[in-house]
């Protein structure tokens, strides 16, 4: 009880960031691309409507990107073919302007970078190396650029589908609650990799055990922890399923408990998962489907962190990458890739369903959403 009576604090506290006169305010959205820019719009929450701003920045291939949690800084992987053409940029936000300025770049250390996030106490930012199947930490300075990297960790193996898991293929490294460890999903390996994580040095260490195990041939993606601490969901691109983990955070240890489909009874087309979320309250868990092209949503429970499906919403596009729980916790924005449009839902915060608004944008090549409270 003691975990979730923290997640009810944290939601209070939220409550009074943004109280019902936040209607009244705006946000900043950052979209990133599989191309060669970041764009930017304002999101009036009043009117429900997002108004494009301009370019933020030109990168090439910014596909994931993540603002740090003072508010100031973007960062953006550039996502090439090889370690070569890898990296991991940082940006000041110009709140005002909607602009991006540049401050620095690394080596991503391998090639095809998916993913970048800042730990929770804002010093590391991790990324996952998809294509060469590496994680790696490169520690951020004060005024927010990113620092030679500290910890690299190169993984090894196979899974059993030849085409998609010939090898190791890293696709997410996220700081847990606490920041004691760390977690990377494989999706080559079809495990989710355990660190211990020290913050100040900036390291990495396999735990032990190292790693929990998903279904053979499901393709682990993305991991999102409950805000009680006690639970974790994996979302598992190929098997278009999310497992569902208790987490002992003492031991940094991963024991799953469930395993429910993101897609229809019956279907049969091609689909594949993308991104996971969990809404801040803890009740709801949100999961994407490409090919589906929908957002499937999510009862949790608290205690037992086993999940009960809600409702399957078409996100109204092709291709839904990625997707944001803005952070009023009263809409969810979905990066529709390969329909160039990012489109806008609300929460009904008594049962988590999704509701379309109405309201989209054009963006070019969508696959990354971030928002930003502004006054």
């Amino acid at each position: 009880m003691k975990h979730l009576h923290i997640a009810l604090a944290s939601l209070a506290v939220l409550a009074a960031l943004w109280p019902s006169g936040a209607q009244s305010q705006q946000e900043l959205v950052f979209v990133g691309s599989g191309r060669k820019n970041i764009e930017s719009f304002r999101f009036d929450l009043a009117s429900r409507t997002l108004t494009r701003v301009g370019l933020a920045a030109e990168i090439q291939n910014p596909s994931f990107l993540f603002i740090s949690p003072n508010h100031r800084f973007l960062y953006a992987i550039g996502e090439g073919r090889n370690a070569a053409s890898s990296s991991i940029s940082a940006y000041a936000i110009d709140a005002a302007a909607g602009k991006l300025t540049f401050l620095n770049k690394q080596p991503a250390g391998g090639a095809g970078p998916c993913y970048v996030e800042v730990d929770n106490a804002g010093k590391n930012a991790l990324i996952a190396n998809y294509g060469s199947g590496s994680f790696a930490v490169f520690p951020l300075a004060a005024n927010g650029e990113v620092q030679p990297r500290t910890a690299f960790i190169q993984d090894q193996g196979s899974s059993v589908n030849p085409a998609r898991q010939e090898g190791p293929h890293a696709h997410c490294l996220v700081a847990g609650p606490g920041n004691k460890f760390a977690f990377g999903c494989d999706l080559g390996l079809d495990k989710v990799m355990i660190f211990k994580f020290d913050t100040d040095k900036g390291t990495l260490v396999p735990n032990e055990p190292a790693f929990a195990k998903v279904k053979s041939g499901a393709g682990p993606r993305h991991i999102a922890f409950h805000p009680n601490g006690r639970s974790a969901y994996v979302i598992n691109e190929m098997g278009s399923t999310i497992s569902a983990f208790g987490y002992d955070g003492a031991a940094g240890t991963l024991h799953e408990i469930q395993t429910i489909s993101t897609l229809p009874d019956g279907f049969s087309g091609q689909s594949t998962c993308a991104e996971v979320a969990v809404h801040p309250s803890g009740k709801y868990v949100y999961g994407s489907n490409r090919g589906d092209d929908s957002i499937a949503v999510f009862g949790c429970d608290l205690e037992s962190g086993r999940l009960k499906f809600l409702q399957r919403v078409p996100t109204g596009g092709k291709t839904p990458r990625q997707f944001e729980i803005d952070p009023t916790c009263h809409f969810l924005l979905a990066a529709n890739q390969d329909s160039n449009t990012v489109v806008l839902f609300s929460i009904d915060a008594a049962t988590g369903r999704l509701q379309p608004t109405g309201t989209q944008v054009e963006s070019d090549n969508p696959m990354c959403v971030r928002c930003l409270m502004v006054p």
